[in-house]
């Protein structure tokens, strides 16, 4: 299974440790973020990997061309970011028309993606994606997610002041041939993944609820969290 790994971001929350590293390659107990994705990902069997890139893209592509994964790789410079939909929306032939990973590299991910990838696989029959959800301290922050008894989306709440319960979007998803193809329908003028293309699937997005741990570093005391791990 392939996976677009979207790593362009500016992290300013994280100044003054971003103003020379960027965002995805920050470290976490000695080893950047982004090497820890793809060392995961590769031990569950997924890659190859598209990754964009903005801020500091140089460090970033010092990083991959250095590391074991390099001919799985294909980096992707963005001038002007495009938006976590803009850039998915702009590399869809990227997965051959096959079920594919979406992942916000700035998060701290230690779920098990071969458990994900089973889900997806025994989803129900009208979902066309999956969303990897996890239960968060801090229900504010996030992007909530109302789930029926089956584990399917049917509501979504996105930064909200006091949403109804605290299962968040992990912002990590396996999408389907099916949701690709209507990407490029209506959809195709998408810039931003949650705030864009979720609602628009509400009733047809099945979950799978990690208890790994899964941390938005984007704040210097989350950030701070993952370290303690």
């Amino acid at each position: 299974m392939r996976a677009i790994l979207l790593a362009a971001g500016l992290g300013t929350r994280l100044r003054p440790l971003t103003n020379t590293t960027p965002k995805c390659l920050v470290p976490i107990k000695g080893q950047p973020l982004l090497g820890i994705w793809l060392e995961r990902l590769t031990k569950a069997g997924i890659g190859p990997f598209l990754i964009n890139t903005h801020y500091l893209a140089t460090q970033v592509e010092t990083f991959i061309e250095a590391s074991p994964y390099v001919k799985e790789v294909k980096l992707v410079h963005e001038p002007n970011l495009h938006g976590t939909a803009g850039t998915l929306i702009s590399h869809l032939d990227f997965f051959q028309d096959e079920d594919g990973l979406l992942i916000h590299a700035d998060n701290y991910c230690l779920a098990d993606f071969k458990a994900f990838q089973k889900a997806h696989i025994n989803r129900p029959s009208e979902c066309l994606m999956t969303m990897m959800i996890f239960r968060t301290e801090d229900p504010s922050s996030c992007g909530i997610v109302d789930i029926d008894e089956r584990g399917v989306v049917i509501g979504f709440y996105e930064k909200q002041n006091n949403p109804p319960g605290n299962l968040a979007n992990g912002a990590v998803y396996i999408l389907s041939p099916g949701l690709l193809n209507k990407l490029r329908g209506d959809l195709n003028t998408a810039q931003d993944f949650s705030l864009d293309i979720i609602k628009n699937f509400i009733g047809h997005i099945f979950t799978y609820q990690t208890k790994d741990i899964l941390i938005d570093i984007g704040t210097q005391s989350n950030y701070e969290k993952a370290l303690s791990f």
